[in-house]
Parts: C-alpha cells; structure tokens; sequence
C-alpha cells in the first residue's frame, strides 16, 4: 500500500432505484450511454477512474482543476442529452469532489478523501456539483467559475463537519444559477441549565401571543372579507421584452459590428382567442410537436379551470381540471418552472393561457420569412464548432460539448447580435427550426437566421475574413444610398458564394454565385476596381466581415 495526495471525484445519478424500478432495460440501456460519456471526459482530463458500482463512479485526478473543469463538462454535456425526455425519465448526476490523503491498493483508493468526496456528492444539487474548501482554494481563482459558499456541514461518517462550496453551473445565456443553500451544521447544544430559563420564557410569550390573538379574533370576528378573488397578474420575465416580427429579409439583416445586449422592445400583445372558442394551438411558440398535439388532443378539449405557461426556453407546465383559476394559474406556472430549474434554464415562466383564452403580453416572437433553411450544395459543409461565426470561444466549446453529440433533428439559430439557441431532438427539421428561431428571436429582440442543420453548416460561412454581424444591404453605410437597390436585386436569391467590396466612395462590386469563397471575393474586388479605388471586402455570404487580425 502506498499513500498520496489526490483530487477525488464522487458521482452518483439521482433517483437511480426509482428509475430502475419504472424501466430496468431502458435505464440500464441509458446509463450504459452515459457512462461513455463520463468516461471519456475523465480520460481526456488526465482522470483515473478507480472504482464502480452500479450507478456510482469514483475517479481521481492529478489535480483539481482538472476535476473541477471535467465535472463541469460532464454535467453540461448529460444535461442536453436530458433534454430529449421527460422530467420523470431524466437521468441527472450529482457530483462531490474533494482533496486528500489516500491510500492505493491493488488499484483501489482508499480513505477520508474518497469518503469525503461520496458525502459531498449527497450535499449536491440534481445536476450539480459540490467541491470542499481544499479544492475551492485551488480552483477559484484559475477557473472562470463561480461559487456559492454553504458553510460547514455535518455529513455521515465524518467526525468533524466539512466546509463546502456549490459550483454555479453556467446557462444558456451565460449567467450562472444560483445553488440553494444546503442545511449549515448545527451548532453546539446549549447548556442544560439553561433550558428551565428558555421554556419559562416561552411560556410568557405564548401566553401573550394567545391573549393577543383571541382579543383580536372577538374584534374581527364579525367582519366578512368583500375583496372579489381575482387571479394574479403573470409578472413579466426579467428577460428581453420580444417585439414582434420584423420584416426583414434573411438575405439582408441587420448589421452589427460586435455581439451587443438587446434593448427592450415595446410588447404588443397577440390577440386573445375567446375564453369559450378553440384554443389556438399553431399559434403557441417555443414548444415542439409533441407538445402541441398535447394542447391539441388534451388540453383544449379539457374543461375549466385549466391553465398553460411556458417560457422562451421551449418549458412548459400545464394544469387542467382545477378547483379554481387562480389554483390552475400557480400549477401550470409552478410544474413549468419545475423543469426549467431542473435544466438551469435562465428564463421565468409565464401564464400563456387561461382557459382557452390566451392572455400572454410579449406576442409572437419575430421571425424571418420562409425558408429558414436552403440547401446549396455549394455553400454547405460540416459543422465544426471552432468555425462557428460571431461566438465567443465559450459559447463554441457548449456547441461541441452539447449540440454536437445531441440527438437529430437539431439546429442552432444565431441573432445579429451574437445570440444563439439550440433545438435539439426535435420531430423534424421543421420543428427544430422553427423553435430555435422563435427562442433565438425573443432573446434577441430580432429575426434570428439557421446557421447549422443536424452535422452541416446550411449558410455560407466566411474564413478568409471574419464575421462580425449580420449584413443588411439597405442599411449599410459603406454603400452609397443610390446603389442599394440595384446591389440587393442582384444579390438575388443569395444562392451560392457571393462577396460584396466598396471603395471609398462607397461604390459596391459583388462576386455573385461563385464555386467557391475566394472566387467571390476576387469578383467583388475586381468589379469594385472598375468604378472605384482601395475596395475591400465588406460582406460574404449574409454576414459583414473584417479582417481577421
């Protein structure tokens, strides 16, 4: 036997007999393939995984940072894959890592520090991670992380209560959830001779409190409430306010120079269906085919009270045969919080309807026209996460860790400002389109466009110049206002490669319909060069583009 000081990591899946019970086969099947999954992220974070037992995973690494990064990548990446079930049948870890002296045998590790790291992985969220002091101190300050400290807790099996910290897992829009605070270790019994003092003390109060109340209730007792129930009023989300669609061409969007925040847009609110007529099931947004067959087939046919909330996440909750409206208002919003929480959705949910009346204030989110996606052989190309344009090298790691390796049919809709969403194992291409657009818009407070289908890149993405936003013809100040017009009609249908160069007195040359992107941009500055001089490139494909440097 032979000691050493290691990082110690602790999974186990939450709920594991229960799930087992529901579903042996299909749980084992899941487990199986998301144990390849964690497995292979410990072995590329330099990790050793030391022992196994059911539902349990115990590993060790050379350092914290390393355990800290890979729990953090396991967690986002079982998250998404979560996504394609219901919350019932999701399968979430949690996760405890600690510091600590071990001993090694015959390839096992054996000790407080492995002990320690199981009891800290019972201290975790669903999903979660919960790490000690020791690594806290190691990490905090060379991992773009952050913590919520949860004190001392006393945890089984440990004679002296352990100081730990719950890792804020990131979101969607980059902002971090915010753990809940686990019960702090008790603190130490008060001295017995103190007792007769506090129960006497207790008594006093009580009797004051009792002589208070019932002198209160002989003056009250008499007096009916005239306050007519009402229901409360959905409180607006603090995300983004979404407008309503814009018209705006997919060829032609806004422009902007750096992914930038969304101003709030003045909400104009749908036009509620009658609370006795049909339920407008088409017009409901976010949601996938699944679930609007459920308001199709259960939800619309139910009687009062019944209530639907979701959020721009695509989460939902609904809640029918109630005792009262205000009852179905707090269950729908209550079981659609439920599930975003699960998934660290950032987004609140809101009532959508009531009844069958709809009473949500944003309106549609704002959609590009028809199609969303076009096929061209010559633009397309495999979606590679690094290539991915106007994202931060964060957001380029969540697409590989997540989007990736999810289930098809999927895509990644992106703003003009640099936002994005994901729709992952969605009915169809259809489906996931238009959820990633309307989710992708409502954020953005703007038409979003499809950038990536399944494992293709469905635009044309520029490599010789980088993209810095989105290229809108009719509004771009390099280009001479008499000139626009004439630039946007022979852009066309946007088809192929096309590139777009101006000179400095703002005369455009276009590179159209070319094999491939250096030929357009060799096209846009040689026809630039006819009719004017030091022409650069400004656009290619539906993006503006600067140098790279």
């Amino acid at each position: 036997m032979k000691r050493k000081i290691a990082a110690i990591f602790a999974a186990d899946i939450a709920g594991y007999s229960r799930l087992v019970a529901e579903d042996e086969e299909e749980t084992l099947r899941r487990l199986a393939s998301y144990r390849e999954v964690i497995d292979d992220f410990i072995a590329k974070a330099n990790g050793r995984i030391f022992n196994t037992a059911g539902d349990a995973v115990l590993a060790e690494f050379p350092s914290a940072v390393d355990a800290v990064r890979c729990a953090i990548d396991i967690q986002e990446s079982l998250r998404t894959r979560n996504m394609a079930y219901p919350p019932s049948r999701q399968m979430s870890f949690r996760i405890g890592i600690t510091i600590g002296d071990v001993v090694e045998r015959d390839g096992d590790l054996l000790g407080d520090g492995v002990n320690i790291a199981a009891r800290l992985e019972g201290l975790a969220e669903v999903g979660g991670i919960c790490v000690s002091r020791a690594v806290h101190e190691q990490v905090a300050n060379k991992l773009s992380v952050q913590f919520a400290d949860i004190g001392a807790q006393e945890v089984k099996n440990i004679p002296m209560p352990v100081h730990a910290y719950m890792v804020a897992m990131r979101r969607e829009d980059g902002s971090y959830a915010t753990p809940q605070l686990k019960k702090i270790a008790k603190p130490a019994a008060a001295p017995h001779w103190m007792w007769p003092l506090v129960v006497g003390v207790v008594s006093v109060v009580a009797i004051g409190v009792g002589g208070f109340l019932y002198f209160a209730k002989l003056e009250t007792g008499q007096v009916k409430s005239t306050a007519a129930s009402s229901p409360p009023i959905a409180v607006p989300s603090p995300s983004p306010t979404p407008a309503m669609a814009a018209k705006a061409s997919m060829s032609a969007p806004m422009p902007t120079s750096a992914p930038t925040q969304m101003a709030a847009a003045t909400p104009m609110p749908m036009a509620p269906a009658e609370s006795n007529g049909k339920f407008p099931v088409d017009a409901v947004p976010f949601i996938g085919e699944r679930q609007r067959s459920f308001l199709s087939n259960e939800y619309s046919t139910a009687g009062d009270y019944k209530a639907y909330a979701l959020n721009i996440g695509g989460f939902y909750g609904s809640a029918l045969n109630q005792s009262t409206e205000e009852v179905a208002r707090n269950a729908a919003v209550d079981q659609c919080q439920k599930r975003a929480d699960a998934a660290q959705s950032p987004r609140r949910c809101e009532i959508y309807a009531v009844g069958n009346k709809v009473v949500y204030s944003h309106g549609s989110p704002p959609m590009p026209p028809q199609p969303w996606v076009r096929h061209d052989s010559t633009t397309e190309r495999p979606f590679a996460p690094k290539d991915f344009p106007m994202l931060r090298d964060q957001a380029k790691t969540r697409l590989e860790n997540i989007y990736a390796v999810a289930a098809k049919s999927r895509t990644v809709a992106l703003g003009p400002g640099g936002q994005y969403f994901m729709a992952l194992g969605a009915t169809s291409v259809d489906d996931a389109a238009r959820r990633s657009l309307e989710s992708c818009g409502a954020i953005a407070g703007s038409p979003c466009m499809i950038v990536a289908v399944d494992d293709v890149f469905v635009v044309p993405i520029p490599t010789l110049l980088r993209a810095v936003g989105f290229f809108h013809v009719a509004t771009h100040p390099s280009i001479i206002a008499d000139a626009r017009d004439d630039v946007v009609r022979k852009l066309g249908d946007g088809m192929g490669w096309n590139a777009v160069a101006v000179g400095t007195a703002g005369r455009p040359g276009l590179g159209i319909k070319a094999v491939d992107e250096q030929s357009a941009v060799n096209g846009a500055l040689a026809d630039c060069g006819k009719h004017d001089r030091d022409c650069h490139v400004i656009a290619i494909g539906p993006f503006t583009v600067a140098p790279t440097n």
